[in-house]
């Protein structure tokens, strides 16, 4: 079965039923251990970018923003059986649009859409089409969007779960802002736990 393990803050990690193992914004919590096949970052910031804590980090397949996003085209990997596509983010003072991504990661006949940092942004508007299984969200309020845009963003997107992430800078997690997201479809996940998708 394809897990989704939250890490903590921005970090998460997918794990797929060939037991292709995909980090995303590598930095916070635990759960490193396992060897990697495909590390995503959605941009330069120090909180998403620790590629050196993933196992294996020296033979995996690392997408970054900067080959994610050139000259201003979004890219896609395909890699051992697993879809990425870059999708914009950004759009907020602490995060320029031209130097950050989101990720739709496809596998297992599974869509995730990872926001990245992000603020709402225009091609949210087409992202009902995709048919998204589980999208993950930012909602810090201070160096990203509130969980008020973070909730408009997933009521626009319509995903099947929302997830919200990267809540309290310097935390893991707050467990409160969480509980009031008022996005539908809301699945909460704690640091150091996984989930079947």
């Amino acid at each position: 079965m394809s897990k989704l393990y939250y890490q903590g803050h921005g970090s998460f990690r997918i794990t797929t039923n060939d037991n292709i193992v995909i980090f995303v914004d590598p930095y916070a919590g635990v759960g490193y251990e396992k060897t990697a096949d495909i590390i995503l970052v959605s941009h330069d910031h120090f909180d998403h970018i620790e590629v050196n804590k993933c196992h294996g980090y020296e033979t995996a397949k690392i997408f970054t923003f900067k080959e994610a996003l050139i000259n201003g085209s979004y890219m896609d990997l395909n890699y051992k059986g697993v879809k990425i596509t870059a999708v914009p983010a950004g759009g907020n003072k602490n995060h320029d649009i031209n130097k950050c991504v989101g990720f739709l990661i496809q596998f297992d006949g599974i869509l995730v859409y990872a926001s990245g940092d992000t603020s709402k942004v225009s091609f949210m508007s087409t992202m009902h089409m995709f048919n998204i299984d589980y999208a993950i969200f930012c909602g810090d309020g201070i160096y990203n969007m509130d969980l008020e845009e973070a909730a408009e963003c997933a009521n626009i997107i319509k995903a099947k779960h929302n997830i919200i992430i990267h809540l309290k800078p310097g935390e893991l997690f707050d467990k409160k802002r969480a509980i009031a997201w008022t996005a539908p479809n809301k699945l909460i996940i704690e640091p150091d736990q996984e989930i079947t998708l």
